[in-house]
Order: C-alpha cells, then structure tokens, then sequence
C-alpha cells in the first residue's frame, strides 16, 4: 500500500507544490492539444491529401485511449501511478513526434492513436497521484485546479492554434508540446520519490477480460464517433451497430449495479457520466444554432461558450472553498440541477422573440453547475475506493465521461444532419437530450451515498 504524504494544510504546500504544478501543467497540455488538434485538422487533411482519413484522425485517438484508461487502472492498482504516468506521457510524446513529422495521412493517424494512449495512461495515473500523495481535505481544490487547467486552453487553446498554423505550420501545433511534457512529468516525479513505493502486485483476477472488452468498447466508441459524421441510412446502421457493441462491452467496464443506479460508486460513476454528455451535447449545439437560427459570427458564438468555460472555472473554484457539505450528494444534486436549468433556459433562445442574452445566462449557469458537480464526483470516487481499487475506480469514471459523450454526440451529430438544414425543432430537440441527462443525474444525486454496511 502507497502512504499518503502527511496532511498539508494548502495545495502549494512545499511538500505538494512541485507536484500540484507539475499535474496541473499535465492537465492542460493534455486539454491544448485536444483543443489545439481540432482547429489545425482541416489544414492537415489538405496539406496530406488524407481527407478520407480524417474522421479516423479523432476516431482511433479516442478508441486507443478508451484502451489505454482500463489498462491504466489495472497497472496502476498493481504497481502504483509512477509506471503508467511515464509510459502516459512518453506515448503522448512519441504519438505527438509521429504525427507532426508525418508525410502522409495514415501516419499521422498512427501517430494520433499513439497519443491517445498514451493521453489515457496519463489521464488514469494523475486520479491516482491525486488519490495517494494528497490529504483528503484537500482534494477538491486539486480537482478544482485540473478544472481550471482546461479553462485557459478552452479560452486561447483554437487561436494560439490558428496562428501556429497560418505563422509556423501545422507541424508545430504537434511538435511544440514534448518541450514542456518533460520538465511536467519531472515535477511530479519529485513528489512521488515521497512516497512509499507499493509492493508490485500481479494484475487483479479478471483483468485480462475487461482488456479485451475495453478493446471492444473502444472500437464501438470510435465507429459511434465515425457514424455521427455520416448522413442517411448508412449513419443510422453504424450508430446502431456502435451502440450495440457499447451496450455489450461497456457494463463489464463500469461498476458493478451501474445499469440499475446501486448507491455508492456505480451512481458517482453514472452522474460523471450524465453531466458530461449533457454539458457536451448542448456545448455542439450552441454555436451553431447561435450561427443560424439569431445571425451569429463564429466568433461571437465562441464567445457565448467562453462564458461557459468562465463560469465553469468559477464553480469548481466556489465548490474547492466551501465547507465540506452534510451530505456528499449536496455539490453532485445542485450541480447537475443548475445544468439542467441553465441548458433549459438556453433552449428558449432558439426562438427570436427571447433576448440572446437569456441564453447567455443560462449557459452561465450550466458552466457553473459543471464546476459544482465534476470535481466533487472526482472526490466522491477516490473516498469511495480502498487504496487498491483507486486504479479501476478512476478508470471507471473517465471511461464513462468518455463514452457517454460519445454516444450522445453521436446521436446529436445523426439527428442534426438528418435535414438539408436544422430547424428550430431540431435544435430544441438535441438540447432537450442534454436537459433530460442533467435532471435524471439531479434526481439520482441522492444515491451517491452508500447504503447501510458499506463503506461511507
């Protein structure tokens, strides 16, 4: 078993300030270049000739790292976070390597699905870092911090893109990164010398089957995300055969009563999951229906998304000072109510005669919820889960913050391109989804708490 350091009383403590800086700055290389790869994409297709592989570019990245998140778990529960956290970043590194000195299209979507296993390692091993190396008390300001790394790349991540791409080329929007990966990782290796190294463990009985179904998970996973790209009756076979394959393999990966809500993990684990798909279904939405339905500029419809990001940054900074709530469903309940409300509210802008600025609001508020409820359900993961299970258990969470999204991005992305052109019933319609997941998460906030006989 790993030793926690000895309680500090602040984050940047001298005990844990290397550290924190070292994961924070983990965190947001990992959301730039997530960020960063989307806008300089178009101009890689074109550059390579690879256009018919560019759905496969973000596809197989996300099926690699749907792989990578189980597997992280398993070896970090065996061995600890150290091994994974530097494969994790030397993949992350050689994937990047690979695609920006890539002379054709199917290298670089070698090179991308490199780094998207390597992104998942990473990903799982900072849970654990965050889990062992941190007093409980302050846990929720770390995961606050995680949730203010992505804020400034959300912000400037597509323009600093856009001008590397115009000013340098778009090899550099995948070169750049490695120079600051490395003196990262180290920071974060400082503080795990700290710690107890944990007595090597073979993997947990089972785990060679849940391998094999996170491998099916995440081709289904990339075919869900390739379908919603599609048009016509060919979409609707892939989404249906993608989301077959997720109901089969998927349940085997999440916890145990995930399907029927059991009280405790599976329900945290669940509410990861709603949150993200409904913050995430009306973030794709917004823009456009701002672009089409009131006149918008991509650039003033960006804006309005912004204002998402702020306020998200703005709850998970409020939720990491508040006292710690009587109930443990408090911040999850509150959270995914004010998601629910605010994409409501966003939903009215749909028709001219209600001010944008309602729906600016509402996406405020949503954005706020966001910042309530996910670093909470982050902490709620890691006190549910012995020293042993931190691995699986925060594998389990990303894994459903990952498919969840998909799944409804996918059925957003069939739907809106069922028509010539979207409607304002269209849009209503796929914003509706993502207020129905945030009340359904809202509602089943209160089984976050686990039943009598197990552990609080």
């Amino acid at each position: 078993m790993t030793a926690t350091l000895a309680p500090a009383a602040r984050l940047y403590d001298p005990r844990l300030r290397a550290m924190t800086v070292g994961s924070v700055a983990l965190v947001s290389l990992l959301a730039f270049e997530a960020l960063a790869v989307g806008t300089a994409m178009p101009t890689v297709a074109r550059a390579l000739d690879g256009l018919g592989l560019y759905a496969l570019a973000f596809g197989g990245s996300f099926a690699a790292g749907v792989l990578a998140m189980v597997l992280s778990g398993i070896w970090c529960d065996a061995r600890g976070p150290r091994a994974p956290m530097w494969g994790g970043v030397g993949l992350f590194v050689v994937g990047l390597l690979v695609a920006g000195s890539a002379d054709a299209m199917g290298t670089l979507v070698i090179g991308r699905a490199v780094q998207g296993f390597g992104s998942g390692l990473l990903s799982v091993a900072l849970y654990v870092v965050v889990g062992q190396a941190y007093p409980e008390q302050l846990r929720r300001r770390v995961f606050a911090a995680f949730a203010a790394a992505w804020v400034i790349p959300s912000l400037v991540g597509p323009a600093v893109a856009g001008l590397i791409v115009e000013h340098l080329g778009w090899r550099w929007v995948f070169l750049a990164v490695p120079v600051v990966a490395l003196p990262a990782v180290l920071l974060v290796e400082s503080g795990l010398r700290t710690l107890d190294r944990p007595t090597p463990a073979g993997p947990p009985a089972g785990a060679a089957a849940r391998i094999g179904w996170a491998a099916g998970a995440g081709v289904s996973a990339a075919l869900l995300h390739h379908g919603g790209q599609q048009r016509g009756a060919f979409a609707v076979t892939l989404v249906v055969v993608a989301l077959a394959g997720l109901g089969v393999c998927a349940p085997r990966l999440l916890p145990a009563g995930f399907l029927r809500a059991a009280r405790g993990l599976p329900t945290v684990v669940g509410l990861r999951g709603l949150a993200a798909a409904a913050f995430a279904g009306a973030e794709v939405v917004i823009p456009l229906m701002l672009s089409r339905q009131r006149g918008f500029s991509p650039t003033a419809a960006g804006l309005v998304l912004t204002v998402g990001a702020l306020s998200w940054s703005v709850g998970s900074w409020l939720q990491g000072r508040l006292p710690p709530p009587r109930s443990s469903a408090t911040l999850p309940r509150w959270g995914l109510a004010c998601v629910a409300a605010g994409t409501a509210t966003v939903t009215l802008a749909v028709w001219p005669a209600v001010p944008v600025a309602v729906g600016v609001a509402g996406w405020a508020v949503a954005g706020l919820g966001m910042g309530l409820a996910y670093p909470s359900l982050s902490v709620l993961t890691l006190a549910l889960s012995t020293p042993d299970e931190q691995g699986r258990n925060s594998s389990s969470l990303q894994l459903a913050d990952s498919l969840f999204t998909a799944t409804v991005l996918a059925l957003t992305g069939t739907v809106l391109a069922a028509g010539t052109t979207p409607g304002p019933a269209g849009y209503a319609g796929t914003l509706a989804v993502a207020v129905g997941c945030a009340l359904l998460g809202a509602l089943l906030a209160g089984r976050v708490v686990p039943g009598r006989g197990h552990p609080a």
